[in-house]
Order: C-alpha cells, then sequence, then structure tokens
C-alpha cells in the first residue's frame, strides 16, 4: 500500500509541477489495471482499497483514478488499456501480474507502472515497480544482521526460487 502512495504523489506532483501536462478541467486522471473479478478478484479489491487511501491520504480532489479489470488476463488487459487510451488517459497503475503485459507494447502512448515483481518485460511503455526478490533477500540479510541470528529456517514450494535464495544466499556471506 505504501508504494501506491508514493507512486500517486509523484504522479500528481509531476502533472502540477508541469503546467502543460494537466487537463483542461485540472484533472488527472490515472488507470488503473487490476483483477476486480476472477480468481485473483481480492488482491485487485486491495490494491482499490489502497489506492483509495493513498488518495485520501495525499487530499488532493484533483486527481481521479479509473480503474479497470484484467481478470487477469493479456486479451481483457489489453481491451481495457485501449480504452484507456481513448480517455486521453496516459498514466496506467498495473497490470499486477507479468503475463498481463505481453500485449501492453502495442500501445505505446500509455506508460504503465506494473506492480509485477518480475523484471523479464523489456517494452518501452513498462515500468515494473513491483518488489523482486534481490531487495527482499537484502532486506532479510540486514535483519539477519541487525538482530544477530545464527540459524535461519526457511519453507519453499518452488525448487527454482530455492535454488535462487541459495546461490544469492552463498554471495551474500
Amino acid at each position: 500500500m505504501n508504494k501506491i502512495i508514493k507512486i500517486i504523489f509523484f504522479l500528481t506532483f509531476a502533472f502540477t509541477a508541469v503546467p502543460g501536462t494537466v487537463i483542461a478541467n485540472n484533472k488527472i486522471k490515472i488507470g488503473l489495471l487490476v483483477p476486480l473479478t476472477g480468481k485473483n478478484s481480492e488482491i485487485g479489491q486491495s490494491i482499490i482499497r489502497s489506492t483509495r487511501l493513498a488518495i485520501n491520504t495525499i487530499n488532493n480532489t484533483s486527481v481521479e483514478i479509473i480503474p479497470k479489470d484484467t481478470q487477469s488476463n493479456p486479451e481483457t488487459t489489453l481491451i481495457a488499456a485501449k480504452e484507456f487510451a481513448n480517455l486521453g488517459i496516459k498514466i496506467v497503475i498495473g497490470p499486477v501480474f507479468n503475463e498481463s503485459l505481453i500485449y501492453l507494447d502495442e500501445i505505446s502512448e500509455l506508460t504503465f507502472l506494473s506492480l509485477t515483481n518480475k523484471n523479464d518485460n523489456f517494452s518501452k511503455n513498462i515500468i515494473n515497480a513491483g518488489i523482486n526478490a534481490t531487495s527482499q533477500i537484502n532486506a532479510i540479510k540486514k535483519f539477519i544482521e541487525l538482530n544477530e541470528l545464527k540459524k535461519l529456517f526457511f519453507l519453499l514450494q518452488m525448487l527454482a526460487l530455492k535454488m535462487k535464495l541459495k546461490k544469492l544466499f552463498l554471495i551474500l556471506k
């Protein structure tokens, strides 16, 4: 939630600091692409609540967030993004999942601040704003050092993640 507040605060400041970028009615319109229906709807609803809290926190009535449902589906995400482009929206927060990014390079007039933590998308109009595994490991390492912990226990489900963590911890020793 803290990341969403920072993103919205930055966008609000950026749009109000540069005179030519604010729309004629002085509303800053920001798109929000999240799964509101389907298997990941709880995540989308949580992001909507966080976004509302962020808007209330910055207390700026000129910011308007326009949410659209991705259904965690790349094709639905593309359709929603095209609707944002037709509305004149230039900045979009989301989508949440890396799989939903695959067609968004087709809409070059939009900039997407994706909430995914995967960094394997190389489109020029997508900025990954998620927390990646390396930064999480560095935070864990700092916690271990500050608390002088000698033994650790991790429960990991995925073999690929387990191997990556093992490799990173060997490097960090």
